[in-house]
């Protein structure tokens, strides 16, 4: 189940909403229950078989998390630490890594028969959740839970459940005892929840379209003009289609009394790919910051070991995002970036003109996208090559013809990838009047107009999952 179909839309959530309210707020219990259900029921539609894997990540985690508290000696602790992260990272690694490592194997030579796994949905989210938890007991940033369907609710909350954002357990331990669900709390929550569906309908799957039928090409048969586009397409189609899960999921926590943390900050707007990064996924990259980089010795190290651990890090990144020689190929890539901007060339960037550092950061993003994008890294070459000429063929029919069948949509892609949000809200500050009005009372009325394309889209388009699904 998905936040951007009929069944979500029109049975899932109108149910929750409704059992969920009829419950006295005093009754807590109550609601953290009808909650924990609803998620469960949620997460099982997507893959019934793997109830019994999330079960099994929430039972490690919360026998693990008792036995890190500081009452025990340091040698139980880390025990449970090392059991959490090897039965946790074992799962993922099985069901998500095997079928590629035999067949990287048999590259050589080998021939091992291939497992046949299927990737469950949203394993890499939960088993991250999960330890994030178990590390965090372990440090002292929070007391064991002694009841395991408070760390149930916290790994199996609906929202944040399948693609994230990577909620921290102290980022919502207290919410889950002594929220205070208030109308207008669940008002800014049903209204980041209608924007982020109006660019899930309006904008994701209609760049989708474009960059599914040309990256579905040979690249040999594309011109300048039309790899550009399918590249562009794709740019805006995972950023929009990603923030948009995360506007849903923030705006759904919200109308049930949680606070997740933002995981984007306008990251199109980065004058470097280090800036990108602090704005892209903010979730994941504080996740391996704090679990993985500073434990390596961040860069409190000599040079040699500073650049080690960044490669580390994107390296494990790219592996994150998938099992395939081009996510490797597309973490090492930003890893070398951003080695090259602290080492190389970072201070004659930062005296570069605004426009330029923006354009360099923007080209270094479009081209790590089509490694995403593509299936193989041979497929990555000649997706590239063709995009800077190599095909003998500067422009075609068919990219204009994508050019002026969506314009509309890239015209509102690169108006909604803008801050001006912000922008209003700081040229608001401290004034009053009819603009202020406009301001407050603005997005609502856009959410509900919005809503009205949205379903438009919603009931004659075709299903288009999100892509962060398949990690």
């Amino acid at each position: 189940m998905v936040f951007s179909s009929m069944n979500f839309l029109f049975f899932f959530l109108p149910a929750l909403l409704v059992m969920y309210y009829l419950i006295p707020q005093r009754l807590r219990g109550g609601r953290n229950f009808v909650l924990l259900a609803f998620s469960f029921f949620f997460y099982g539609c997507g893959g019934p078989r793997f109830l019994i894997l999330i079960l099994a990540s929430i039972g490690i985690n919360y026998i693990c998390g008792l036995f890190v508290s500081q009452k025990y000696p340091l040698k139980t602790r880390k025990l449970a630490v090392a059991a959490a992260a090897i039965l946790g990272i074992g799962l993922l690694g099985w069901f998500k890594y095997s079928g590629f490592l035999v067949e990287s194997i048999n590259g050589f030579g080998a021939n091992l028969p291939v497992p046949q796994v299927i990737l469950p949905i949203g394993i890499s989210f939960y088993t991250f959740q999960g330890l994030s938890y178990v590390l965090d007991t372990y440090r002292g940033d929070t007391q064991p839970q002694k009841n395991i369907l408070k760390v149930a609710l916290y790994i199996l909350l609906f929202p944040q459940l399948i693609a994230g954002p990577i909620v921290r357990y102290v980022t919502i331990e207290a919410e889950i005892d002594t929220r205070q669900e208030t109308l207008r709390e669940f008002s800014d929550g049903a209204v980041r929840f209608l924007f982020g569906f109006a660019k899930k309908m309006l904008l994701a799957n209609a760049l989708g379209e474009i960059a599914d039928k040309l990256f579905n090409q040979p690249p040999d048969t594309l011109s300048l003009l039309t790899a550009w586009v399918g590249a562009l397409a794709y740019t805006g189609q995972i950023y929009f289609d990603f923030s948009a899960y995360s506007d849903m999921a923030l705006g759904l926590g919200k109308m049930f009394g949680f606070h997740f943390l933002e995981n984007f900050n306008y990251p199109y707007v980065s004058k470097s790919v280090t800036e990108f990064w602090r704005r892209w996924h903010i979730s994941l990259s504080t996740w391996f910051r704090d679990y993985l980089y500073i434990p390596l010795g961040g860069n409190r190290v000599s040079k040699g070991k500073h650049m080690r651990n960044i490669l580390i890090v994107w390296l494990l990144t790219g592996l994150w995002h998938g099992a395939a020689w081009n996510f490797v190929a597309w973490g090492m890539w930003f890893g070398i970036l951003l080695l090259g901007e602290k080492y190389v060339w970072g201070r004659q960037l930062e005296r570069a003109p605004e426009i330029l550092r923006h354009f360099y950061t923007m080209l270094l993003v479009i081209i790590s996208w089509v490694m995403f994008r593509s299936e193989t890294f041979t497929y990555t070459l000649g997706y590239l090559g063709a995009m800077f000429g190599l095909s003998g063929r500067l422009y075609d029919g068919q990219g204009v013809y994508y050019i002026l069948e969506y314009w509309p949509e890239l015209i509102f892609t690169v108006i909604a990838a803008m801050p001006l949000k912000h922008l209003a809200a700081q040229f608001l500050e401290g004034r009053d009047g009819p603009a202020v009005t406009l301001y407050v009372w603005g997005p609502k009325v856009l959410a509900l107009g919005l809503l009205a394309f949205s379903y438009m889209k919603l009931v004659t388009g075709s299903f288009n999952p999100f892509i962060y699904f398949r990690f």
